[in-house]
């Protein structure tokens, strides 16, 4: 902290100014994201009738019967005792069901959550889940941590990024389709946010930063657009996703436009990768043309393609992986089921998978040559100058 105070210290006015003008304009946009959020109006979707979550702890196991594994068998009658909301303190009788998404195996001392209501002044409640929010902020802070103690002043500048990333999907992105702009339309604006954002915080202002932001929203909405134009040519659109019925009855209730949500979310998950081959390439080229004034632009270009050439394979290698990984249930039931050749190539999950994994690995391969060429132009430009006068 005390060393970037010295730096900005260090800065011209000129310098100071414009640091002084991104930070008031970030200020600016959050407070435009609170007041944009508050005037949103959402619709209930499901009638709660005072059903509320609340943390609480098995105190006693009223009754319920165990396998011989010692895992918990049909349903459980439980005593809880509650450690949030209107209620705090009480004890109060809770079943908690025998199933894989809802329900907990629980003995004394368990930490839950409950789902509690109030009739005629008395409490009932069943158990949701685990209580993992506790967990979850300690891995969540551990990974920051690390990220700042290994990367250090960039690490802390990268955590700020995916911060601000996290921030604008949650209450821009979501928002603006909620409220009826195209999705396409949202993850470009989102897209470009972040990416000057992220690239501020990681490079400031300099070239590499300019080169890196041009190739990395090319890139993606190199990606988007490749995802609606396979979707077309294959004849799959945002309604043939699994959970179609959800978002068919939050259109209804909404303004949301479900087509074009599967092509705008492979804009958001294909901006990380796209990223990094961005700022990787840019990096490198502004290091060779510091240490060697000399080389060319054409020199410059083939060095970023020949630098990119490896990292296409391993982030086109990342992204097909992480689309596959996250269906990686419904390959275990095409393999498991033995289907045929025609009939698993042309199942919408099929057909969404492989859209998605191909639309963003494009995206990054033809980052490498767009960064190369824009950066080789931009840096080499005052050498070319020198040298034809």
């Amino acid at each position: 902290m005390k060393k970037g105070i010295e730096m900005f210290r260090k800065l011209s006015k000129k310098e100071k100014m414009k640091h002084i003008c991104v930070w008031v304009a970030l200020l600016l946009f959050f407070v435009f994201l609170y007041f944009f959020n508050q005037s949103i109006e959402k619709k209930e979707l499901l009638e709660e009738n005072g059903n509320q979550f609340e943390k609480a702890e098995v105190v006693e196991i009223v009754s319920g019967k165990r396998n011989e594994d010692g895992s918990q068998q049909g349903t459980q009658e439980i005593k809880v005792r509650l450690k949030s909301g209107e209620f705090k303190g009480e004890i109060v009788e809770a079943t908690n069901i025998d199933s894989y998404l809802y329900g907990a195996d629980c003995k004394v001392g368990t930490s839950v959550i409950v789902q509690i209501s109030e009739y005629n002044g008395k409490v009932s409640a069943s158990v949701y889940n685990y209580n993992r929010t506790t967990i979850l902020f300690v891995m969540i802070g551990i990974f920051f941590l690390t990220l700042v103690i290994i990367g250090r002043s960039k690490g802390f500048t990268s955590a700020l990024g995916l911060i601000f990333t996290f921030i604008c999907i949650l209450y821009l992105y979501l928002p603006m389709m909620y409220l009826g702009f195209s999705p396409f339309l949202s993850a470009a604006i989102v897209t470009i946010l972040t990416t000057f954002v992220t690239m501020y915080f990681i490079g400031g202002f300099s070239k590499k930063t300019a080169c890196a932001i041009i190739g990395t929203v090319s890139g993606v909405i190199i990606a988007g657009i490749s995802a609606s134009l396979f979707g077309k040519l294959g004849h799959i659109t945002g309604y043939n996703v699994s959970d179609i019925e959800t978002l068919l009855y939050i259109g209804q209730n909404s303004k949301l436009q479900i087509g074009g949500l599967l092509f705008s979310g492979i804009l958001i998950a294909s901006l990380g990768a796209v990223m990094d081959v961005a700022m990787s390439i840019s990096t490198t080229i502004e290091e060779l043309h510091y240490h060697n004034p000399k080389l060319t632009r054409c020199e410059l270009f083939k060095s970023g393609i020949k630098i990119g050439g490896d990292m296409m394979g391993t982030m086109s290698n990342t992204l097909i992986l992480a689309f596959s990984g996250g269906s990686l249930s419904t390959f275990m039931v095409f393999y498991a089921y033995d289907m045929p050749f025609l009939q698993m190539m042309n199942s919408y999950e099929m057909g969404i998978e492989i859209i998605q994994g191909i639309a963003g690995s494009l995206g990054v391969i033809l980052t490498v040559p767009l960064v190369s060429i824009i950066a080789a132009m931009y840096m080499g430009k005052k050498h070319q100058n020198n040298e034809s006068a």
